[in-house]
């Protein structure tokens, strides 16, 4: 079996193509094929653990369960991690090659192509059609003869490609046509359709765009998809704008404060937390924006010791400090999670130049980093009690580790969960810690609140202190709508279904 392949471009960066691959994924399923996504190439500070501990970009492990497949590292063989001064950890079929710059990244790259294309070839044996993602621009003329992730992989894949524009930031019309009159002429014959994404208004008062377009280009548009807001993880750090200006809560709803580090990573793991009615998530930068908020959460971090001196520098590890003497409630989770500790060593410099850090002192335990980075699949039962659950629950919480830094007790009774299972058999032990009181809690585990359980907990705690009704989402049983067939279902009714399998099916 040799799977038949279309490939989502974007006239830029965040014109919505990972979402639109997405919603194809679900869509191809749902016409009955076997289906896989690909990304030769992720920038991304959001990042998923395959069941074979690779480590993976967020985008394609979402796009993998529209799919209804189990992620691989195939569909993401290079991640692209960044970090500070200008350099990014390379993870190559998930696993971390190391910390490069990009002129010694880009020297790497006639071997990478090879892994590309076997991985891509791996894909396409096992499906009926693979949905491929591109980055950026295909026409980004300085790193043309380095490209790695758009045409040079529609060509490695004979890809028709759906050139994707976003009308919401203006200029479409512009970028359709000043892409296509940049590509060469046989990439531009690889163009099948353009598709107008983020539109907000009457369609009909467009139209006339639309014939120009087509009559200018020769390209026929596949359809105009509205400006929606969906459940479902974005892809990189470029979501982050939006959330940083978000109102404050009204009394009767429950405000969390993330903290804004200058190397956030894995933001993803809140937006379970964003999707609960009541609840507003903000992100935030300067102490002041703490003051009110029922939950402050440090999150991962590419640069933990960094981080943690910017902490000092603003200010906002001192108004930590004053949260947890007034029992305000703090949740780190993995980079977060080690700041809240003792201290932090790095005597290999897997982060920093330097052998390591004070920590905040919040939580009784230290931080070693090594030259071995942990990604694997975890499940937990919890030991101690704090606002993430009581113990002894019945049912186990699932998730995933990605680091390098592990946690080092001062007492094994100190911790707040109890690993069941990891990848590894003989590798289990105990996670996090929470404070005598359970107001301060730290966890290495990413993805807990995709558990209806941990949320319901979390968010019946910080209600209780407030005095507010406790009644969510995830306390009250409810139909529960699967995103992946809202968007396919936004996306067919808003596209030429007729013109879509024509191209796919060549």
């Amino acid at each position: 079996m040799t799977a038949k392949t279309i490939m989502v471009q974007g006239t830029s960066s965040s014109v919505g193509k990972s979402i639109l691959a997405t919603a194809l994924c679900r869509i191809f399923v749902q016409e009955g094929f076997s289906v896989a996504p690909f990304k030769s190439q992720n920038m991304a500070l959001n990042a998923f653990v395959t069941a074979e501990g690779g480590e993976i970009g967020r985008a394609q492990a979402v796009q993998a369960a529209a799919a209804r497949v189990e992620p691989t590292v195939d569909m993401n063989p290079i991640l692209l991690k960044p970090e500070a001064a200008s350099r990014s950890q390379v993870v190559v079929l998930g696993k971390a090659r190391g910390s490069f710059a990009a002129i010694d990244y880009h020297a790497q790259k006639p071997e990478l192509r090879g892994l590309v294309r076997e991985a891509l070839g791996r894909l396409r044996s096992k499906h009926d059609i693979v949905v491929i993602e591109g980055a950026g621009s295909p026409v980004e003329v300085n790193l043309k003869d380095r490209d790695i992730v758009n045409m040079f992989v529609a060509e490695a894949a004979d890809a028709p490609v759906i050139l994707v524009g976003d009308i919401d930031r203006g200029g479409v019309f512009a970028a359709f046509t000043g892409t296509l009159e940049l590509l060469e002429p046989h990439e531009r014959a690889r163009v099948a359709a353009l598709l107008v994404n983020k539109f907000r208004g009457d369609v009909r008062l467009l139209e006339p765009g639309l014939r120009f377009i087509t009559e200018k280009t020769g390209v026929p548009v596949l359809g105009v998809v509205p400006h929606a807001q969906l459940a479902i993880a974005d892809e990189d750090s470029v979501a982050l704008t939006n959330r940083r200006n978000r109102r404050r809560a009204t009394v009767n709803e429950i405000e969390i404060a993330v903290v804004l580090l200058p190397h956030i990573s894995n933001y993803d793991d809140f937006l379970p937390l964003e999707q609960e009615p009541g609840v507003v998530v903000r992100y935030v930068e300067n102490p002041r924006e703490l003051e009110g908020a029922d939950l402050v959460i440090l999150p991962g971090t590419k640069s933990t010791i960094a981080d943690l001196d910017w902490l000092r520098q603003s200010q906002l590890a001192r108004a930590l400090d004053t949260r947890a003497r007034r029992s305000e409630p703090i949740l780190g989770i993995c980079g977060g999670c080690q700041m809240l500790g003792t201290a932090i060593a790095d005597p290999d410099h897997v982060e920093s130049e330097l052998d390591g850090a004070e920590g905040l002192g919040l939580l009784p335990f230290a931080t070693r980093f090594g030259l071995e980075k942990r990604t694997v699949q975890v499940r937990v039962t919890v030991e101690r009690a704090s606002f993430l659950g009581a113990p002894h629950a019945a049912a186990a919480i699932t998730g995933y580790y990605i680091h390098s830094g592990r946690i080092v007790h001062s007492s094994p009774g100190e911790a707040l969960f109890s690993i069941e299972s990891t990848g590894a058999e003989e590798d289990r032990s105990v996670d996090g810690a929470a404070s005598n009181d359970g107001t301060v809690v730290g966890t290495m585990i990413h993805g807990i609140f995709d558990s209806d359980r941990v949320r319901s907990a979390l968010l019946r705690y910080l209600r209780q202190r407030r005095g507010i009704p406790n009644e969510s989402p995830a306390d009250v049983p409810a139909a529960v709508v699967d995103p992946y067939d809202h968007l396919a279902a936004l996306v067919r009714e808003n596209i030429d279904m007729g013109l879509l399998m024509r191209i796919v099916s060549g």
